[in-house]
């Protein structure tokens, strides 16, 4: 095993909670085939990766530029067979997209047109997801729900394939549950079949109200060197 920040990674662990979340998907998503699990792994070394791969796992995400493009240098993304799809999760920050385009498989955090702009004139076609933040709180990224129509549109209109939605809940239960709703009804009235929801705390919840992907890091690999283990979109 390796580690990072002290954290080392157990491969038959995560083989165990992997299926184990797969069991608790299977008990609340209308349908659990089509949920994508995306390992987060944030804050752990490439023995994380390599864990979740060998779980069956084919989707990784990060989000830190630098963490993805250190990772993907030695765990390229693969097609066909090769089972590993790398998913940026942090903010977008331009000077980055030009390094991280040819890398990444799923943006999950287009908010703005200058985020789309920049993906789609390195990587014309990406597939992209657009982050809605429901609850307004300050910091936090993301377009407020009345924009989100026109940033999809503008994101389709610069080239880009623009599959779903993507929020982080709130927390509390009844907080949670409003936000997963109102950004599976705008992804609803879009026609957009995917709504990358929920994270370690609240995946069940996310799926029971439509989510078709869940970005999990805690519930595999355990809690994370405490300089990394701040607020994210996948956790």
């Amino acid at each position: 095993m390796t580690t990072v920040g002290g954290s080392p990674v157990d491969p038959a662990r995560v083989a165990d909670q992997v299926a184990a979340v797969r069991a608790r998907i299977a008990a609340v998503a209308p349908m659990p085939d089509r949920v994508t699990v995306v390992a987060v792994t944030k804050g752990f070394g490439l023995d994380a990766v390599d864990a979740a791969v060998a779980a069956g796992l084919a989707d990784v995400g990060e989000n830190y530029a630098q963490e993805l493009l250190a990772k993907a240098s030695d765990r390229p993304a693969a097609d066909g067979e090769g089972h590993l799809r790398w998913h940026f999760l942090g903010a977008i920050q331009r000077n980055k997209v030009a390094r991280l385009a040819p890398l990444v498989s799923c943006w999950h955090t287009v908010a703005r047109m200058e985020e789309a702009s920049a993906i789609a004139r390195h990587r014309p076609g990406a597939r992209v997801l657009v982050e809605v933040d429901v609850s307004g709180t300050p910091g936090r990224n993301g377009c407020r729900p009345e924009q989100v129509a026109g940033v999809v549109g503008g994101a389709r209109h610069a080239g880009l394939d623009v599959v779903g939605l993507m929020t982080v809940a709130p927390p509390g239960a009844d907080r949670a549950r409003a936000a997963f709703s109102t950004v599976a009804v705008l992804a609803d009235d879009l026609g957009l079949p995917e709504r990358s929801m929920g994270m370690s705390d609240d995946f069940e919840l996310a799926l029971e109200l439509g989510s078709t992907m869940v970005r999990l890091g805690r519930v595999l690999f355990g809690d994370r060197p405490p300089r990394l283990s701040r607020p994210g979109a996948g956790g």
